[in-house]
C-alpha cells in the first residue's frame, strides 16, 4: 500500500461532525506519532476532498475516516487501520494485527465510532454531539 518512505500519504480525519473530540485527539497523537511527516491532515470541508476521495459519495466521505496513498489507492475506517500503523515508526511492529484480523478490526473501528462521544468524555475530552448513524 505503501511503498516509498518519501512519498506523502494523506491522513483524513473525517466524521461528519468535525467538533468531535475523540476524532480530533486521536488525529493529533497519530500526526505525533508521524516522526517521518508522511502524513498530511485534510479536513471533511477542504475542496481538496472531493479530489481525493472522487470515488466515495458525500455520505461515505462523512462517515469515516480515511488513508490516501500517493497512487490514490483509498483505504477507509478499519481497513485503514493497519496501512496506518506500518507508516508510524513507533507502531509498525503492531500492523500485522489489524492486517491479519480485518473483519475484527472493523467491527472494533465501528464499536468506537458509535461511542466517540462517551469514549471522548472518558479520555477528559468535551463530548461531542453525534450525527445519528455517523
Amino acid at each position: 500500500f505503501f511503498s516509498s518512505r518519501r512519498r506523502h500519504t494523506r491522513l483524513l480525519t473525517v466524521t461528519g461532525v468535525q467538533t468531535c473530540a475523540l476524532p480530533i485527539w486521536s488525529a493529533a497523537r497519530i500526526l505525533r506519532a508521524d516522526r517521518d511527516g508522511r502524513l498530511r491532515p485534510v479536513p471533511l470541508a477542504d475542496p481538496e476532498i472531493a479530489t481525493l476521495l472522487a470515488g466515495l459519495s458525500p455520505e461515505e466521505r462523512a462517515s469515516s475516516w480515511h488513508l490516501v496513498a500517493p497512487d490514490g489507492t483509498v483505504r477507509s475506517a478499519g481497513a485503514a487501520v493497519s496501512p496506518l500503523l506500518g507508516l508510524l515508526p513507533r507502531l509498525r511492529w503492531l500492523a500485522w494485527l489489524p492486517a491479519a484480523t480485518p473483519r475484527l478490526t472493523e467491527r472494533a473501528y465501528r464499536f468506537v465510532a458509535r461511542h466517540r462521544a462517551t469514549i471522548g468524555a472518558m479520555l477528559g475530552e468535551e463530548r461531542c454531539d453525534v450525527v445519528p448513524g455517523r
